[in-house]
């Protein structure tokens, strides 16, 4: 049986897990910085005001995987969006459906926030993932591509 639920203050060590879990799976683990006293600070601020938000899905008890989302704007919809900046499942619980229970629980608080559209990034080498989300109905935006600036490109215009 699969819950999801949202995840609390007390989850942040199990939701760095799966970031760190994830990381693995998508040879990025050298990447990835976070703390839990940062996910704390960002995810269960003092002023309630996360910069995201996380679900946490269990198969029969037992942690299964996650999803982290946000709230962005569409300016061509003049609408929020919800971008979901990470789902995992663990591997060993793959194809028992806990990754679209996951996709499907964002989906349905996009449809209850009023938002006009649903966005993620999906690696190009991933296709068990890309065919996974084409199943659910997404289409790739094969027009658009990610830029970005972090680290020292960033911090020069502080």
């Amino acid at each position: 049986m699969i819950v999801i639920r949202q995840a609390t203050v007390l989850d942040v060590p199990l939701i760095l897990r799966f970031i760190r879990d994830l990381a693995v799976y998508e040879q990025l683990l050298s990447e990835v910085s976070a703390t839990e006293e940062r996910l704390r600070a960002t995810l269960f601020p003092p002023d309630g005001r996360p910069a995201a938000e996380c679900l946490l899905a269990f198969w029969q008890d037992a942690p299964a995987g996650f999803a982290v989302f946000f709230q962005n704007y569409s300016t061509f919809l003049a609408q929020p969006g919800l971008y979901l900046e990470d789902l995992f499942v663990e591997p060993a619980l793959r194809r028992r459906g806990i990754g679209k229970a996951l996709l499907r629980h964002c989906a349905t608080l996009a449809n209850t926030r009023g938002c006009g559209r649903m966005e993620w990034a999906v690696l190009d080498w991933n296709e068990p993932a890309k065919g996974f989300y084409r199943k659910l109905g997404a289409a790739e935006m094969d027009a658009w591509r990610i830029c970005r600036l972090t680290g020292p490109a960033l911090q020069r215009y502080s």
